[in-house]
């Protein structure tokens, strides 16, 4: 199995709203072939190296990652995430 673990840190401009949709649509694509786990929350401490919102997904493996990554329901929340962060950190590791 893999877990990927995505951190975004939103632009100030970024409203509740906006995060909160982000996280639903991340939320939507718990279902995609070779997800066994999908969870996605919004922080809650608010310290200076916070960030945002979490993402962790348990995958049954590199090659379930690896479709995922070009998945045509991913490609548009991913590419809306980026454009809505200024910074976003990932890792990606085996259990």
């Amino acid at each position: 199995m893999l877990v990927h673990m995505v951190c975004f840190k939103y632009k100030p401009a970024i409203d509740d709203a906006a995060r909160a949709q982000h996280r639903a649509r991340l939320a939507a694509l718990k279902d995609i072939d070779g997800i066994l786990d999908l969870k996605v929350g919004g922080d809650l401490v608010g310290s200076p190296r916070s960030y945002d919102t979490g993402l962790v997904i348990t995958f049954t493996g590199r090659a379930a990652l690896d479709a995922y990554q070009k998945n045509p329901r991913h490609v548009p929340v991913a590419e809306a995430g980026a454009a809505s962060s200024e910074h976003i950190v990932a890792v990606d590791f085996e259990i």
